[in-house]
C-alpha cells in the first residue's frame, strides 16, 4: 500500500491510503507479459515497425528485439511477424495471437484495478 497527500486546502486533501498494484504474466519464470510489453506491442500494431516502436519508447531497436523474441517464444505463436527488405528495412505486424494477448492482459488490469477500488474501500483508515 503507498500513502498518498492530495494538495491541501480542501476537504480531499487528508492523507488518504490507496492500494495499487501491477500485473506480470509469467512463464517458467521469465516474464512474458507486463506493461511496457504490452506497451510496445500495441505500438508495433500502430506503426507497423519495431524501429518506430522502440524509438517512442525511448529504447534500443535490440532491447525491443530481444522483448519480441522472448514473448514470441514463450508464446508458442508469434505475436509479431516481420517482413525482410523493402524501404526502411522491411516491417512488423501484430499477429492475431497479438492482439488476443493484448487483450487478455488489458481485462486482466480492469479486473485489478476493480479489485484494488474495492480492498481500498475496506481499509478504513
Amino acid at each position: 500500500m503507498k500513502k498518498r497527500h492530495a494538495s491541501r486546502g480542501t476537504k480531499q486533501s487528508q492523507p488518504g491510503y490507496h492500494c495499487r498494484g501491477r500485473i506480470w504474466i509469467e512463464n517458467n519464470g521469465e516474464t512474458f507479459l507486463g506493461f511496457g510489453r504490452v506497451v510496445l506491442l500495441e505500438l508495433i500494431h500502430e506503426h507497423g515497425s519495431i524501429s518506430q516502436a522502440a524509438r517512442s519508447m525511448e529504447m534500443s531497436y535490440k532491447h525491443a528485439w530481444d522483448l519480441i523474441d522472448s514473448m514470441n517464444r514463450q508464446a508458442g505463436q508469434p505475436l509479431v511477424t516481420t517482413n525482410k527488405g523493402g524501404r526502411g528495412g522491411g516491417g512488423a505486424k501484430l499477429t492475431a495471437a497479438g492482439q488476443k494477448a493484448i487483450k487478455i492482459f488489458a481485462r486482466l488490469q480492469q479486473r485489478l484495478a476493480v479489485f484494488l477500488s474495492q480492498e481500498t474501500k475496506k481499509l478504513g483508515l
